[in-house]
């Protein structure tokens, strides 16, 4: 009996060690690294990375943008970005309130004390000790240590944080898009531009929590800013071209389904008419577009151009 406890115990202990993310930083500026997460859903095989994380070094410290799904994603980030230079984390930034964004504040609260900041909305919906959504996705051994951290600095209004010789503007978008809460992160010196799920590129989207034409709105607010590098929410597209994809998927969508409404097309139907076949090879297709058809359909059903 006390040989099996043991072995029991040695096959946990190795089971959560092996986990292995194998993270390699893509450098966008001289001074912003990103690790660019999987266009698909969070599974097992993933381990839950398919949201980008970003590093913003300083003089004196890193700034993150997005700490991932979990913790021990976060600790392993966290290694690799030490190699670059071992310097700490002073400040977490959290683009809104989907957990597959933050759930690594746990590391770095622990290790670091680092300030968190953040929609209102995470405190509001998140309480300290409850499970998330990946929380009950994934196994324990990849979600070990992961806690809800609470955001120390709730940002309802614009904000400058300054770090040594690093200008970090904090923008709300102060409207449903894609939460009711979504945060812009923008680097002036770097003309970098985080724009969390306000832009995906190479997958389609959900829109679950959002509004059709709040992003519009938001993706021409993004698109009127100076920037020269764009990060995602998901997607490896960093360039110029970064918001082109997402836009023709919501353009093409609110154009179809007023069509669709014009022609007298029941709600029941909506999916099987609006297909967006345009999209149809792209990861989360098949899980997303319908409901995305369908919420938009409720949206614009009795909508008219301003």
């Amino acid at each position: 009996m006390l040989k099996k406890l043991i072995l029991s115990s040695i096959i946990l202990s190795t089971s959560l060690l092996a986990f292995n993310y194998d993270l390699k930083p893509k450098k966008i500026t001289d001074n912003v690294w990103c690790f660019l997460g999987d266009l698909n859903a969070p599974t097992v095989k993933n381990g839950g990375f398919m949201s980008n994380s970003c590093y913003i070094k300083t003089k004196s410290s890193y700034i993150l943008v997005d700490s991932g799904s979990n913790y021990l994603f976060a600790k392993q980030a966290y290694k690799i970005m030490s190699k670059i230079e071992k310097l700490p984390v002073s400040h977490v930034i959290i683009t809104h309130v989907h957990d597959d964004h933050w759930l690594g504040n746990s590391f770095y609260k622990q290790r670091f004390n680092s300030k968190i900041l953040g929609p209102s909305i995470i405190n509001k919906e998140h309480k300290v000790g409850q499970k998330t959504r990946m929380m009950n996705i994934l196994p324990e051994d990849i979600m070990i240590n992961t806690k809800v951290t609470k955001v120390d600095d709730e940002i309802i209004e614009t904000r400058t944080l300054v770090v040594d010789d690093t200008k970090i503007e904090i923008l709300p978008i102060g409207f449903k898009a894609h939460t009711s809460d979504d945060l812009l992160i923008f680097l002036p010196k770097e003309k970098a531009m985080f724009t969390g799920d306000l832009v995906m590129n190479g997958r389609v989207t959900s829109n679950r929590d959002g509004s059709l034409l709040g992003q519009i709105k938001a993706l021409d607010k993004i698109d009127s800013m100076k920037w020269d590098h764009l990060i995602a929410g998901h997607g490896y597209d960093t360039s110029k071209n970064a918001t082109k994809e997402i836009r023709k998927y919501f353009t093409l969508l609110k154009l179809r389904i007023l069509e669709a409404i014009e022609n007298e097309v029941e709600v029941q139907n909506i999916s099987k008419v609006v297909t967006l076949q345009e999209f149809k090879d792209l990861p989360m297709y098949d899980i997303f577009n319908k409901r995305n058809v369908f919420d938009a359909f409720g949206e614009l059903e009795f909508y008219e151009e301003e």
